[in-house]
């Protein structure tokens, strides 16, 4: 007949019986996390003595200690000290390519990779930098695309000289687009290629979820895009020093490739692959 009482409750594992385990989670660097008692939501940037400290997506810091009362998507975890793992074979760069130690200096090729701004050009040197100088390609910024098929006319692109662009916001229909498809039709169409991702700007090609938050804001047309950017999330942004500020907030939380969308890294791997094969 069946014991009214159940089981020994001295047998192995009685304590734990019944109860939900909650999963651990090393507390690693921008891994995005809710603190349950405050409802503050930010990205890991330190843990030090069982401490760590979230900045959610206007910059505001806080702190906590380690252990129970954390959420990650709305699931609870116990924050725990990241380990330190052991390397595991080659290293790698920020790209993801096979890093190559004590390559000797490559001689610039003839071919450039020309992208339209600064930030541009200081996100792909992050990422894909170490990559670059050991193919020997520069990467140059040129201030927009409109003035492209001029810049084009001077370097004079050719077997072995070849250009890449990469474009902000090329998406039908726009002014982008209307240049890519002129300079693919004009002279030099078969030695440049012209691609880009769809967001108004680079910024955008960071996932949000590294600055703590769901998605970018989204700014009206009658405000300029970048200031509109900061002023939703609580930053500076009165003269271009502010906005120098932001971006290098937001360049800072960018370590490796899986910190940029999709939409950014085929087309930047796309163009190496254009200007390093012959």
């Amino acid at each position: 007949m069946d014991d009214r009482y159940g089981h020994d409750v001295l047998s192995p594992g009685w304590r734990e019986a019944g109860r939900t385990v909650i999963p651990k989670q090393e507390a690693t660097r921008d891994l995005v996390v809710e603190e349950v008692a405050t409802g503050f939501c930010g990205a890991v940037v330190r843990v030090e003595k069982n401490i760590v400290t979230l900045e959610d997506g206007r910059g505001k810091l806080r702190l906590f200690p380690l252990g129970s009362g954390f959420l990650i998507d709305g699931e609870p975890v116990v924050l725990v000290n990241p380990t330190m793992a052991a390397p595991k074979g080659r290293a790698r760069t920020a790209s993801g390519s096979l890093a190559v130690t004590d390559a000797p200096a490559r001689v610039a090729r003839a071919s450039r990779i020309f992208v339209e701004g600064r930030h541009d050009a200081e996100l792909v040197e992050k990422v894909w930098g170490a990559d670059l100088r050991i193919e020997g390609v520069v990467v140059e910024y040129i201030e927009g695309v409109d003035n492209l098929a001029e810049l084009l006319a001077e370097f004079r692109p050719g077997p072995g000289r070849k250009v890449g662009v990469l474009v902000d916001h090329l998406v039908p229909g726009s002014k982008e687009s209307r240049i890519a498809e002129a300079v693919a039709r004009g002279p030099h169409g078969s030695q440049v290629l012209v691609v880009g991702h769809p967001y108004v700007d680079v910024w955008q090609a960071v996932k949000p979820e590294r600055l703590g938050m769901t998605s970018w804001p989204e700014v009206p047309r009658s405000i300029e895009w970048k200031h509109g950017i900061c002023e939703s999330l609580g930053w500076p942004h009165d003269d271009q020093a502010d906005i120098a500020r932001a971006w290098q907030r937001i360049l800072g939380r960018v370590r490796t490739f899986a910190d940029l969308e999709p939409a950014l890294l085929g087309r930047v791997e796309q163009l190496i692959d254009f200007v390093t094969v012959n």
